[in-house]
């Protein structure tokens, strides 16, 4: 049904694919990102025995940010007949961001509580990846794969009602990955082109640990209660480009 539809954006005749190009792209990103909290039980330090699987069981959540991408693209092509390989990389926003705020009673100590607030965000996203593909007169059919880099911030954090504990942790850096994928690029006329694909982006997993639980007033360290938040970020992304070969 694709093919059929970039065929009758125009009745351009066999094109090549080989050459520099540059051109723009939109589309919708998809992520999936599994978050977790967890402490650890100190004779020295804060937490009863049973409010340990309890944070474990509360911090343990799955965010889903959607939203719009789109950037700039550009790449190089060499054609060998049919065959067409080539490097292309792409620059442009995604702005992901999701939260979660989740909790429970003390199991030692009803009606006190906890509460853990965890968010997971990104404003950009960079890749770069060769591209192998199939030219069938002004039609396209190519896979992709390489490296993908974004700003990933995750943040965790802790509060409670008994003693208004707090704590905090998480990861801001710049982050790499693997994007893979597929699309169809069709050429509209000898220096123009549209294309669609769509490509994964796998960030994998970070994980940061804090000592910083405080409780009382005023604060009291509680170092030996150990935190763990971890975070792991992948992406579908569905787009639309358009190109300009020179």
């Amino acid at each position: 049904m694709i093919v059929f539809a970039l065929f009758a954006l125009g009745t351009a005749t066999a094109q090549d694919f080989k050459g520099w190009y540059a051109g723009v792209n939109l589309g919708g990103a998809f992520g999936h990102s599994h978050v977790t909290t967890t402490t650890v039980f100190s004779p020295t330090g804060y937490f009863a025995t049973t409010s340990v699987p309890a944070i474990a069981a509360a911090g343990n959540n799955i965010l889903q940010p959607t939203r719009l991408t789109g950037g700039f693209q550009g790449g190089f092509n060499i054609q060998n007949g049919n065959w067409v390989f080539g490097l292309e990389a792409d620059m442009g926003s995604m702005h992901l961001n999701d939260a979660s705020i989740s909790g429970a009673t003390y199991p030692c100590c009803s009606p006190t509580a906890f509460t853990i607030n965890q968010s997971i965000s990104t404003s950009w996203l960079f890749t770069a990846a060769p591209r192998v593909g199939f030219a069938h007169g002004p039609v396209l059919l190519y896979g992709t794969g390489g490296l993908a880099v974004t700003d990933l911030n995750y943040q965790s954090v802790f509060n409670d009602t008994f003693a208004t504990a707090h704590e905090n942790g998480g990861v801001v850096n710049n982050t790499r990955g693997w994007v893979y994928g597929g699309g169809i690029e069709f050429k509209t006329s000898k220096h123009c082109s549209l294309k669609g694909e769509f490509v994964r982006v796998d960030f994998g997993s970070v994980t940061a640990k804090s000592t910083n639980l405080t409780a009382f007033s005023p604060p009291i360290a509680f170092p030996t209660n150990v935190f763990t938040h971890t975070a792991d970020l992948n992406a579908n992304i569905f787009r639309a480009g358009a190109s300009f070969y020179f």
